[in-house]
């Protein structure tokens, strides 16, 4: 009797709980459809500038996956530069183009997962390439994003503008008639060489060491070692000027130095060439030089050529 009524009382607890299984299934239900749908973000379009120095951050790209970000460029890109970091297992498909880069996580980035986009820009401008830093954000995405290169400051464009400067002055240097001197090279038969002696005396800071002359038929070359004295202002050949004797100027073709400037202390090898010969050979001549500014003129120096 007692096991009857122990039924009894169950099976009257599972009628009353019947009609709410329903309703609790159903919420249960929709709490984890909830769960497994991808969170909303803002879906947003952005401009971005390229750092001007290495110490700045790269720009960061907010993506999602299942949604397309394209990233364009202000430039051509070389497209077989382009590196997508997880390219082949973390995205769905990855275009390239003249100026875009467009990219589809196949899933979501981790909170602290970064993927490094790199590209190299194709009309040698600077900065010459862009690297971008792929990351998810939890309330936006980046739908476009325009990257631009910064215009850079008048400093910047004049330690450029010094560097280029120097690197002509190198190429010069290695070039010619001075380039086959400075690099020991000056071998050519029918060539005529002479000494020319050290001057005793400095000049705004400026001495001949040692110097030779070179004289062949279609033309003359006078190399000098000069030095510049410590202490003061570094110093780079201008002008140089060549007469005989009599006032009679020689055209000058070219002045090479071998260095781009010289520093307080230091010597360098100039390289004056001159026109075809029309004066005697050992003819005495007279060489003098100015600095680019004017102001600082090299001892005049006796040359034999």
């Amino acid at each position: 009797m007692r096991h009857l009524l122990r039924w009894t009382s169950e099976v009257s607890t599972l009628t009353r709980l019947l009609p709410w299984l329903p309703l609790t299934l159903l919420l249960t239900g929709a709490t984890a459809a909830a769960q497994s749908q991808p969170p909303v973000r803002e879906r947003q379009e952005r401009r971005v500038s390229l750092p001007s120095n290495p110490e700045e951050a790269e720009p960061k790209v907010s993506v999602a996956a299942g949604v397309a970000t394209y990233i364009r460029f202000d430039a051509p890109i070389d497209r077989a530069s382009v590196e997508v970091e997880g390219r082949p297992v973390r995205f769905r498909w990855v275009d390239i183009g003249e100026r875009l880069v467009a990219v589809e996580p196949s899933v979501d980035l981790g909170a602290e997962e970064k993927l490094v986009v790199r590209v190299r820009y194709k009309d040698g401008a600077s900065p010459a390439g862009a690297t971008l830093v792929l990351v998810s954000h939890p309330s936006r995405v980046d739908k476009e994003v325009e990257v631009v290169r910064r215009p850079r400051t008048v400093e910047a464009l004049e330690a450029a503008l010094a560097q280029k400067e120097a690197e002509l002055a190198a190429l010069r240097a290695v070039s010619g008639l001075a380039g086959l001197v400075f690099s020991g090279r000056l071998t050519l038969d029918g060539v005529q060489a002479q000494r020319i002696e050290a001057s005793a005396s400095a000049r705004d800071g400026l001495k001949v060491v040692d110097g030779e002359g070179y004289r062949a038929r279609p033309w003359a070359l006078v190399v000098v070692q000069v030095r510049n004295l410590p202490g003061q202002k570094p110093w780079e050949p201008g002008e140089a000027r060549l007469t005989r004797a009599d006032g009679t100027p020689v055209k000058v073709r070219s002045v090479d130095m071998n260095k781009a400037q010289l520093a307080p202390g230091e010597e360098g090898r100039v390289a004056v060439e001159t026109e075809a010969p029309f004066w005697m050979v050992g003819e005495v001549l007279r060489l003098e030089f100015l600095d680019k500014s004017g102001s600082r003129r090299l001892p005049a120096a006796q040359v034999k050529l």
